[in-house]
């Protein structure tokens, strides 16, 4: 999107993701040959212990990629990989033999004041799952995909998807932030049994407020840029927006409420709901497979706050990867900030803790009314991770 206002797509990117969108069997059959051309190096690259993020929308995750992504041994998707996400190998020649220029960092469409440039980390697999798993964002079904998922044309593709990443990165190990993963994380052990998970997760209080907040940043950048809706909807963005969609867990009952509670504008008790969902899920996914919970970290995006040292070094110990001084370099830069705080009424902080309590003891948070008027923990912070290994 423009440096100028983030909600802009040019012509010339719309037209652009317009040709990749529309014919994604033609860009499946064009990935392959990419890998069949190369096959002899791509072979070569072992896809080592590699790291998924997935939580809920504004837990924390961005902030967590670009700690990860630091790293001199990581290889990450970033923004300029998209639309040319299924040939990375000739999407990254061309981009090599471009002219070259400089990119101003702009503060991204969520308005949180994090930076970006087109080389900066980000989501970006997720056009490759909607190509192979169309039903992949319909509400109406069950996204959960665990070990007796079979998709050998979508796992092929896949590997060899992150051994040319790994490869044109010059990187080690493959870290993945994609939010939609949280119900596909049993799946992907199955794929890559030697992987790390870190699952972020926020007080709920906070979290919703943080999410409603997007929601309305998201509705009107889409109402008054007509592009941008395509836009989210090409690279796989259904969090917010015009075309908010949840992700289904396997309780089509819940999804059923959140949409009805959405569309009578019952924000708070719908993302409430929602935020209980999908948590509830995640817990029970880990408890259910003793090998996924053993491969997962819970990170609680408070903690980072009280002690940024000792939880990014914890986050590394579970990623399994060396410091090399980058706890030092970033820690400084966490701090509780000031700029967002909820104003929920005592009756909207009453629905939250009615929904979301149950699941919110498990995940360590205590009274959620009290915890919501206690002091830094009331502000959105614009960086930070926390972690509390599971």
């Amino acid at each position: 999107m423009g440096n100028s206002d983030p909600f802009q797509v040019s012509l010339d990117q719309h037209l652009l993701e317009s040709v990749v969108h529309c014919w994604p069997a033609c860009w499946k059959w064009l990935g392959n040959l990419e890998s069949r051309i190369f096959r002899e190096r791509i072979e070569s690259v072992p896809i080592d212990r590699p790291i998924f993020v997935a939580g809920l929308a504004r837990s924390g995750s961005t902030i967590l990629l670009e700690f990860l992504a630091a790293h001199p041994d990581v290889a990450t998707h970033r923004y300029s990989d998209f639309p040319l996400i299924f040939t990375p190998w000739w999407s990254h020649e061309l981009q090599r033999r471009s002219p070259t220029t400089t990119a101003t960092p702009a503060e991204r469409a969520h308005g949180d004041g994090i930076a970006i440039t087109p080389a900066s980390p980000e989501a970006m697999e997720e056009p490759l799952w909607m190509a192979y798993f169309k039903q992949a964002h319909e509400p109406s079904s069950s996204q959960v995909l665990n070990e007796s998922c079979e998709h050998h044309k979508f796992e092929k593709f896949y590997r060899d998807h992150l051994r040319k990443l790994l490869l044109i990165r010059g990187g080690s190990r493959y870290v993945s932030k994609g939010n939609y993963n949280v119900t596909r994380l049993a799946y992907l052990q199955k794929l890559f049994p030697d992987l790390r998970i870190i699952i972020p997760v926020r007080h709920p209080v906070h979290h919703i407020a943080s999410l409603m907040k997007q929601q309305r940043l998201f509705v009107s950048g889409e109402t008054n840029h007509s592009r941008a809706l395509a836009h989210m909807q090409r690279v796989g963005h259904f969090e917010f927006g015009l075309d908010r969609r949840p992700i289904n867990a396997g309780d089509g009952q819940a999804i059923e409420r959140i949409q009805q509670l959405w569309s009578k504008g019952e924000e708070v008790r719908g993302w409430a709901v929602y935020w209980a969902h999908l948590y509830q899920f995640i817990i029970d996914d880990l408890q259910r497979r003793p090998t996924l919970g053993q491969a997962s970290s819970i990170l609680r995006f408070e903690d980072l706050c009280d002690d940024p040292h000792k939880t990014l070094a914890e986050l590394l110990r579970h990623g399994e990867l060396e410091d090399e001084g980058l706890v030092d370099a970033f820690a400084p830069t966490i701090s509780a900030p000031t700029y967002y705080r909820p104003d929920f009424s005592e009756r909207e902080l009453a629905i939250i803790a009615e929904e979301t309590e149950q699941v919110a003891s498990r995940l360590g948070y205590g009274e959620l009314t009290d915890r919501a008027s206690a002091g830094s923990h009331t502000t959105e912070s614009k960086q930070a991770i926390t972690t509390s290994t599971s």
